[in-house]
């Protein structure tokens, strides 16, 4: 590839757990004849998505090729972290054809397409199009959307108050800022409930969107690579809640991670985070776990009280640490109550 060439880069955006990890998989597996890198943005000390990503390294997307960005926000820490990685990948003999970042549930992609704009990499790569994923389920059920009689509560309580909620601005700022909405987990939602989650996202959306349903993060990498859209050279066009802000926090969020003992019933642990999410309010839980007498780890994810587990690769000479990455809005966490029931689903 020429440098004059600008490598595309496409920004895979969305909620906690609504598949952005499932896709990339998908298109690591169908590159269409590219050569691929992905950079991973996580919360939290533990890189789940990285070392999930990596199982899926081949020649077109080596193992060196996958780089994990775990300093915090992606675009929070662009000279340290975000322009050094795109600077070594340009730097390599062989550049990759194309770049896929996976930004954080809690990402807002507006401030990362700023990023782009870098004297130091502004020449070098482009943002051929924005992806936002969105749980198909969720969305039709409305979760994003703050209760009316319960905004006007508050309201008629304090007329100061913020009547969105953190979550909602988050959900509402990766839609403006998309190129194309993807709506993983179609099957669950049926077709009345892909119908209500297209009607909600057509009212957030600023502008109108391609919005195609997906399963298992199963689509067409024709639709997904190669839109060209130039996001960084359009920014005026994606609206964000932030908008003029000098930065953005994440206060609204904190992460703890929780050291386990080894399980002997991954049943019982997985009813101890469904009790989180009811409990506790608990967004998202993610992590390895050792069992008792099985050489493969337990791959762990969970939004909400929806759990998912599958032993995913031996422990080999890795030693058997059991690590969950709990992720909440602030308020709501309380890692010693969050310890306490994640160890009642260990059995002695």
């Amino acid at each position: 590839m020429s440098d004059l060439v600008k490598i595309p880069v496409t920004v895979i955006t969305g909620f906690l757990g609504a598949g952005k990890t499932t896709l990339i998989r998908h298109l690591m597996a169908n590159p269409q004849g590219r050569t691929l890198a992905v950079l991973v943005n996580e919360f939290g000390t533990v890189g789940v998505d990285g070392d999930i990503l990596r199982q899926c390294a081949d020649e077109n997307c080596p193992d060196e090729n996958i780089v994990e960005l775990a300093n915090g926000c992606i675009c929070c820490t662009v000279a340290d972290d975000f322009i050094p990685t795109i600077e070594a990948l340009m730097a390599r003999p062989n550049r990759p054809d194309h770049i896929l970042i996976e930004t954080s549930g809690l990402a807002l992609p507006k401030p990362l397409l700023k990023a782009f704009d870098w004297p130091a990499i502004r020449s070098k790569i482009t943002v051929d199009g924005v992806i936002a994923v969105a749980d198909a389920e969720a969305v039709a059920a409305g979760r994003f959307a703050p209760d009316e009689a319960a905004v006007d509560a508050q309201r008629q309580a304090d007329d100061s108050i913020d009547h969105e909620t953190p979550l909602s601005e988050v959900f509402e700022d990766q839609i403006a800022c998309a190129d194309l909405v993807l709506l993983s987990k179609a099957d669950l939602a049926g077709e009345a409930g892909l119908a209500a989650a297209r009607a909600v996202i057509e009212a957030e959306a600023p502008r109108k969107l391609p919005i195609l349903p997906m399963v298992e993060g199963t689509i067409d990498p024709a639709v997904v690579l190669g839109i060209g859209a130039a996001a960084e050279d359009d920014l005026a066009a994606r609206p964000s809640h932030h908008d003029g802000a000098d930065d953005h926090e994440h206060d609204d969020f904190e992460t703890v991670v929780i050291e386990l003992p080894e399980i002997t019933d991954p049943a019982a642990l997985v009813a101890a985070i469904e009790r989180l999410a009811t409990e506790q309010n608990i967004l998202r839980v993610k992590g390895h776990v050792a069992v008792a007498g099985k050489p493969m780890r337990l791959l762990v994810q969970a939004v909400g009280a929806r759990v998912r587990h599958q032993y995913d690769q031996p422990w080999g000479d890795r030693a058997r640490r059991s690590a969950l990455v709990v992720i909440a809005e602030h308020d709501d966490v309380n890692e010693a109550a969050i310890r306490d029931v994640l160890l009642s689903g260990v059995s002695a």
